[in-house]
């Protein structure tokens, strides 16, 4: 609800899952929805106090979205020890179903890098085969972005000449963009997002790595953060963004689907700037 995630999610999530309940009908069959949300500040302690406080005390059956994959890992032990379900839509990723961690109850984070990655694998096979350097956020999910794109990376011929941490949420990269420059990699992959991305990349700028010959490749970046960039400022980063918008696709089964309708709906209701993130996956 606040700080570097917020656009990604927040009070649009909240919005989109209102939307949700409507569009199922489910209360018009007699069944009531209660819809409450928290912020957890990106804190894992403040995450699983609000958990405990739903579970038991305002009795909630399902958590939804928890952007923050420390957390959404938190709160899916949690989950795990009610026997409640936790539905993990807005963690980056959740390494959990690969080391059997994920809640019995719990449903995979449908965002997760390791699919991310191979999606883009084609995209970015030429680009793989040359000289990287990761500029990380410090949590489970950078770590996890990182480790999955430098496979493909290594995969296809290329070499990563370094790799730097910086804190979530952090403010000032110039000590880790000057470390990328330094290393005079051909790729700056950004193993980050939000407020994290767009902070690196309008630094990235001041610095004139883009001009200096480097390229940043923004390894999770949606249409809000594209919006907060401006044109001057994301005119050098390689970037993927999907959106179900219906008509940009040729296949018949996607014109007919309902996510154009709902995503519109969501726009027109919501946004200034398209969430796609939570259109596409609430």
């Amino acid at each position: 609800m606040s700080s570097l995630y917020t656009d990604l999610a927040g009070a649009g999530s909240v919005a989109a899952a209102k939307m949700a309940v409507e569009d199922s009908g489910i209360e018009k069959r007699g069944v009531k929805v209660e819809i409450v949300s928290a912020d957890h500040q990106n804190k894992p302690d403040v995450g699983s106090a609000i958990a405990r406080q739903w579970y038991d005390t305002d009795k909630v059956d399902v958590i939804v979205d928890v952007p923050n994959s420390g957390v959404a890992l938190a709160v899916n032990q949690i989950t795990k020890d009610k026997g409640k379900a936790f539905l993990a839509s807005g963690a980056g990723v959740v390494r959990s179903h690969r080391q059997g961690v994920l809640a019995e109850h719990g449903a995979l984070d449908l965002r997760h890098v390791d699919a991310r990655q191979r999606h883009r694998q084609r995209d970015r096979r030429s680009r793989a085969a040359t000289r990287w350097f990761f500029l990380t956020a410090d949590y489970a999910f950078g770590h996890a972005l990182e480790r999955d794109t430098e496979a493909v990376v290594l995969k296809n011929g290329g070499k990563v000449l370094g790799k730097v941490r910086a804190p979530l949420n952090t403010q000032d990269f110039s000590s880790f963009l000057l470390q990328a420059q330094a290393s005079k990699a051909k790729i700056v992959g950004l193993a980050n997002a939000g407020g994290d991305t767009t902070n690196s990349i309008k630094q990235a700028a001041e610095f004139g790595i883009v001009k200096g010959g480097q390229n940043l490749a923004g390894l999770l970046v949606f249409l809000t953060d594209v919006h907060s960039l401006g044109l001057a400022d994301g005119a050098g980063p390689h970037r993927h963004q999907h959106v179900l918008l219906g008509h940009e696709r040729p296949d018949a089964r996607v014109r007919r689907s309902a996510s154009p309708r709902w995503t519109r709906a969501f726009i027109r209701r919501w946004c200034t700037r398209a969430s796609t993130r939570r259109c596409c996956t609430t």
